[in-house]
């Protein structure tokens, strides 16, 4: 069984985002810990830990179901060393909030190389990212998510993905997160059952669906293969309805966060239950 939920505000506190969730009808849920677009936070008060762990227990929302993502302002594959310490310490304090919730999982993009250095270069720095973040951790995995591909971002073919996963050292504690959107604007069809089973046929290829630990479940606005980030409602844009049914169905994918990214928040709890429909 897949968790169904979609990416909650925690405007108010992150406490709130659970009471949301629930409201939409959701067994899963993403959310960011603190303001995406700002480098420093405010650290998580006591209260307000407490409070989420409570609202999370009294939901039944485990540390499975919840897929936080971690600020846009990160890049790990930073190519000048002012801008990649600064954001190998960010990225190490949305570990130690996941820590502090109770998360096992973290969601970010990987990096772009802003034209400066060469794409090796940027998969092995987003690798040493993550294996310092790790080393200083515990309990929590990185969570690559593909990328459309637009400007110098990476991460947007799986080759790329495997490449940073090959250079991690404990890969007990890496995974990805695969956005529906995200891979159709790269280039992988998704609009047929089967040309869905055969995208996902090639992810087991090279990265291993073993590393799938959530999904972004987004139909598209941009055109297959245009490297343009823009997601739309299920079953409005180019991808169509065709690859949300499959992947409720597939049966190599399971017991993960699926997301919806879609841009309608007053039908996700629609959305969600007609995910849940097509499982069965």
């Amino acid at each position: 069984m897949n968790y169904l939920g979609a990416h909650i505000s925690a405007a108010g506190g992150v406490d709130k985002a659970v009471e949301r969730a629930v409201a939409i009808g959701a067994d899963a849920f993403a959310l960011f810990t603190k303001n995406q677009r700002q480098w420093q936070a405010k650290p998580l008060a006591d209260e307000t830990i407490e409070a989420f762990r409570a609202a999370c227990e009294a939901h039944g929302f485990g540390p499975g179901q919840i897929l936080p993502h971690d600020s846009y302002l990160i890049n790990l594959g930073h190519p000048e060393a002012e801008g990649l310490a600064k954001s190998r310490a960010a990225f190490l304090e949305e570990f130690r909030r996941c820590e502090q919730l109770g998360l096992s999982l973290l969601n970010f993009h990987p990096g772009s190389h802003l034209r400066k250095i060469s794409e090796s270069d940027c998969l092995a720095r987003i690798a040493e990212s993550i294996n310092q973040v790790l080393a200083e951790t515990q309990g929590v995995t990185a969570v690559i998510e593909n990328t459309a591909g637009q400007g110098s971002n990476l991460g947007w073919r799986f080759e790329q993905l495997a490449e940073i996963i090959d250079q991690v050292d404990d890969k007990s504690r890496v995974g990805v997160c695969i956005d529906t959107c995200h891979a159709f604007a790269a280039g992988y069809d998704l609009r047929t059952s089967d040309a869905c089973t055969a995208t996902f046929d090639e992810l087991d290829r090279v990265v291993g669906l073993g590393y799938l630990r959530g999904m972004h479940l987004n139909d598209a606005k941009s055109e297959l293969g245009s490297r343009v980030d823009r997601h739309h409602s299920l079953g409005q844009g180019n991808i169509g309805l065709a690859a949300f049914t499959t992947l409720m169905r597939d049966p190599r994918i399971g017991g993960i966060p699926m997301i919806l990214e879609t841009i309608d928040p007053s039908i996700w709890a629609e959305e969600i239950a007609w995910l849940r429909a097509q499982a069965g």
